[in-house]
């Protein structure tokens, strides 16, 4: 049987699901609970806990949507020995450092910057595991502002490589985006660019016992800047929908349900791979028809470096591609399937997208996740 064949049973578990909590225009938590209710019985949070006792991780970009949510679980779940915030952004820092969800002892906190080798190298003595979140994100910003968005995201990245090596980090881990596969933006080329910097990282790294491997995943669900949040706040005022493109859709997370498939891919990896999260897409239409199927809807147009649909995988990495449990894993050229047991090759020309991926929410699913009546 096909890989992509074996998930549409697969998908009934994200789509068919009882709603227990439902969504005001007030509250998202409600729909990212109901949401993430479906993705854990795929993903799961069965992490090894025991990999993070007495370790010292540092998460670059710590004070972001990510980073915080990663740290609330390592602090609440792990016995972690510390928890390095390392981010540029003073004022994030100070919130997050008064906010009484993080008034932990064990959380270290160093303003800097990726751009900064030197900064990189004094907060990674005696580190053993790096999430490596911290990046320009926004696509239209960077179709105006490339080097920026190079100096950060592969001048930074690589800055990050080379300070995990020379302090002799165990493992890093470096957040992607399903921009990365394919780029037409420069967001995506300076993110392809860094995923290829932390996979060739590890010919370099084993010499000193260090490991690089890839997270890859979709839009997460209500966080800044995402659709979901801005689609209600304009029928709360009574505004239309505007929508780019009818045709759009895009692959969707919840932070939970990313910072859990974080956590597990630490558990797994060997160097190089990267791994790729089975979640469910929506076409942007048929999520505004959830939120209000009357409201009028004003098509804008695709704004710069903005895609029809996303991609996870390309065709062109489906014969190093192989489907294991709750993921896909996209290995670097030197790797071997046999050493992740019962996992299974891909068929040629396989391409992981939204608008093809067989777990689709549509508008009826989208009601019951929302619990909008």
């Amino acid at each position: 049987m096909a890989a992509h064949e074996n998930l549409l049973h697969f998908s009934e578990e994200y789509v068919y699901f009882p709603h227990e909590r439902g969504l005001s225009h007030n509250n998202l938590q409600s729909f990212r609970y109901n949401i993430g209710m479906v993705q854990k019985r795929a993903i799961g949070r069965d992490f090894n806990h025991n990999i993070f006792a007495n370790k010292s991780i540092l998460v670059t970009g710590g004070t972001g949507s990510f980073g915080k949510a990663l740290t609330t679980t390592l602090l609440k779940d792990t016995n972690a020995k510390r928890v390095i915030i390392f981010s540029r952004d003073e004022l994030k820092q100070h919130d997050m450092k008064t906010s009484s969800a993080f008034q932990d002892p064990r959380i270290r906190w160093f303003v800097g910057d990726i751009r900064d080798k030197d900064r990189l190298m004094m907060a990674m003595q005696g580190v053993d595991l790096v999430v490596h979140s911290a990046a320009l994100k926004q696509v239209d910003t960077g179709e105006y502002n490339p080097s920026e968005f190079i100096k950060t995201n592969v001048y930074g990245s690589q800055n990050v490589v080379e300070a995990a090596i020379e302090r002799g980090v165990s493992k890093v881990i470096a957040l992607s985006t399903d921009k990365a596969s394919s780029p037409i933006n420069l967001y995506g080329a300076t993110k392809l660019t860094a995923d290829k910097l932390f996979v060739s990282a590890n010919h370099y790294g084993s010499f000193k016992q260090t490991i690089f491997s890839v997270v890859r995943y979709g839009n997460v669900m209500g966080s800044r800047g995402s659709v979901i949040p801005k689609f209600l706040e304009q029928d709360k005022n009574d505004e239309p929908f505007q929508i780019t493109d009818e045709r759009m859709s895009r692959f969707w997370i919840t932070l939970d349900t990313a910072v859990n498939f974080v956590l597990k891919s630490f558990e797994i990896m060997k160097g190089g791979e990267i791994f790729v999260p089975q979640i469910p897409s929506m076409k942007i239409i048929d999520l505004a028809k959830a939120i209000n199927p009357n409201r009028k809807i004003v098509v804008t147009g695709i704004r710069p470096g903005e895609k029809l649909h996303e991609e996870m995988i390309s065709e062109h990495d489906s014969h190093r591609t192989i489907k294991f449990k709750e993921r896909y894993i996209i290995l670097r050229e030197s790797s071997e399937i046999e050493f992740y047991d019962s996992a299974l090759a891909v068929e040629h020309g396989f391409a992981y997208r939204s608008d093809s991926n067989p777990m689709q929410l549509e508008s009826q699913e989208l009601k019951q996740i929302l619990d909008l009546r």
